[in-house]
């Protein structure tokens, strides 16, 4: 299944599509009890502006169907600047933001696939970091961070909350 997908950056067309999978995303973390995104963010603004900044990527599948949403950031991430802990670098990073899959087709290993494309996109930028962050509760990227040697940093204050922060740093490809 993962071979019939892509990633492709987000255009404002595509912004109903990426709403609808946050909403599902927004569900699932309310269900399985987390208070992670139940604060009215992330929101459509914010889409529109990862989106204007060239910070948004849909998965489609068979060139098609979206059924996936990142955001890719290239730009400072001001929150991370005030790490309790240690970045393993001080170089300029990649930050990934807002990964929601849909809900309505559920592909095994896909939240792996789109870190590792997020990756590619890291290193087509002559960027060899990427930082992420997320709720002590998200246990499915909690996993997916540890299955791809992402190293444990310390807690960043986001929004109002303490989260789990990571730093990978990349190989270039020979």
């Amino acid at each position: 299944m993962l071979e019939n997908l892509s990633l492709n950056k987000a255009v404002i067309e595509d912004l109903d599509f990426i709403w609808n999978i946050l909403q599902q995303a927004i569900q699932k973390r309310k269900e399985e009890g987390s208070d992670q995104w139940q604060d009215g963010y992330p929101n459509p603004d914010v889409i529109k502006d990862d989106i204007y900044n060239g910070f948004a990527y849909v998965v489609k599948q068979n060139n098609s169907d979206i059924i996936a949403y990142v955001a890719i950031s290239d730009k400072e991430e001001i929150a991370y600047n005030d790490l309790v802990g240690e970045w393993i670098t001080d170089n300029q990073y990649i930050a990934i933001h807002r990964l929601a899959v849909s809900q309505e087709i559920k592909i095994k290993g896909l939240g792996t696939w789109i870190m590792l494309e997020a990756e590619k996109v890291a290193l087509s930028k002559n960027i060899n970091s990427i930082r992420v962050d997320t709720n002590f509760d998200n246990v499915g990227m909690l996993r997916v961070f540890e299955k791809l040697d992402y190293h444990y940093c310390g807690e960043v204050l986001y929004r109002g909350g303490m989260r789990k922060a990571f730093e990978k740093i990349l190989l270039s490809n020979p």
